[in-house]
């Protein structure tokens, strides 16, 4: 019969997930302390935006790809590589800037093929043939670059990193166009989660208590509208901000109410399972690699134009941010586990810790520990939550 859940209920029914929230929460929180409010100024956090949104992009594909329980450390030397594919189009080959986005997303889409190739149907772990990738891609970049930079993109490519879309809707001292976007955006959110606990309702699933469910909707919509004023009485609507937000929309549902997202599910959790119950394994495989490569791509596209150059060393260490992002979002070492919106949140997380670092005037040698530490208490949590749902069962 429907249960009623409390309030303790609603942040232990599942830990994995209400934990990772309350992390990010309390980080703000104590950022926003020791830089005295700076964190959650409004050029902060549209500079926020900017700066980290090529890793939430990776973020999302590698999630996909650590559900299906493969790793991929290719993916910053992707993002090198289209950029100087791009670079090499526009710039020295003097065309038009959308010639260079197709030149790039074509170039990330043959990378993902061709790795793709190697784990689904030869059988090479993903480990081993993203590493070879790691190196292949990157010595790619310094041919195609000639080892040298390449600047600058033309106006047009640099604005999908760094364009802003205001007063189209006018407003005075603030831009109402982001204000009525968001408002939307929380609207849908809204008549989601409704939908979902009327689902859950008829399907006799406990849900929580309409006062709780109304609060945690009052309290998301009031923290992404200040989001919204504070990008409103600043810029307005960064172009990027958009790209993710429809990247993000797009695979929750793949993952969540797709065959393949279910198939990548059931690969990661158990792959013999998977291939009894007629999931076409390798065809699978071969479309996640698919798919990171042209996400890596899109990745590749927004930091060439953030940063106005093509580089030979851009990209480093991307790999380990998006992995990071997503094993702190709650993804599964073994596999079979992890949302896109975890994949956000613990990629949110990473960029709030090096940002709020940064403003502190910590060294990077520093903020590299950090980051390792936090990376190990997540996966050491995830660990630990396996062996207690186990010891309950």
């Amino acid at each position: 019969m429907t249960g009623i859940a409390n309030l303790k209920e609603l942040f232990t029914r599942n830990l994995r997930t209400s934990g990772i929230y309350i992390a990010f929460v309390l980080i703000i929180a104590l950022f926003s302390v020791l830089t005295d409010g700076l964190l959650l100024s409004s050029r902060n956090m549209t500079s926020l935006v900017l700066q980290f949104s090529y890793i939430l992009i990776l973020a999302i594909g590698m999630v996909i790809i650590i559900i299906g329980g493969h790793i991929d450390l290719s993916v910053g030397s992707v993002v090198a590589l289209t950029g100087a594919v791009a670079a090499v189009v526009v710039i020295r080959g003097g065309q038009p800037w959308w010639v260079g986005v197709l030149a790039a997303l074509g170039t990330g889409l043959l990378v993902g093929a061709w790795q793709g190739f190697w784990v689904a149907y030869v059988g090479i772990p993903a480990f081993i043939v993203t590493l070879a990738g790691m190196l292949l891609f990157r010595g790619l970049t310094l041919e195609v670059l000639n080892n040298v930079s390449l600047s600058p993109f033309p106006s047009e490519y640099t604005s999908i990193a760094s364009g802003f879309l205001n007063g189209l809707l006018g407003g005075y001292g603030y831009d109402t166009f982001t204000l009525v976007i968001f408002a939307i955006g929380v609207l849908g959110f809204a008549y989601n989660a409704w939908r979902n606990r009327r689902a859950r309702i008829a399907y006799k699933q406990t849900v929580e208590a309409p006062v709780l469910f109304g609060l945690k909707l009052a309290v998301i919509a009031a923290v992404v509208m200040w989001f919204a004023w504070n990008l409103a009485t600043y810029r307005g609507l960064p172009a990027v901000l958009i790209i993710l937000a429809v990247l993000v929309m797009v695979y929750t549902l793949v993952t969540k109410h797709s065959v393949f997202g279910r198939h990548v599910y059931a690969i990661g959790g158990n792959l013999a399972a998977a291939q009894l119950s007629g999931v076409r394994v390798r065809r699978v495989n071969f479309w996640m690699f698919v798919n990171m490569g042209f996400l890596a791509a899109i990745a590749g596209i927004v930091y060439s134009a953030r940063s106005s150059a093509a580089q030979p060393a851009a990209g480093n260490m991307f790999e380990l941010d998006a992995i990071a992002a997503c094993f702190i979002g709650g993804a599964a070492v073994t596999g079979g586990i992890g949302t896109v919106t975890g994949a956000m949140v613990g990629g949110l997380i990473m960029a709030v810790m090096s940002n709020g670092m940064s403003l502190m005037g910590v060294d990077q040698s520093t903020q590299q520990i950090v980051k390792g530490v936090v990376l190990l208490l997540a996966v050491a949590f995830d660990v630990w939550n396996k062996k207690r749902a186990a010891a309950t069962r």
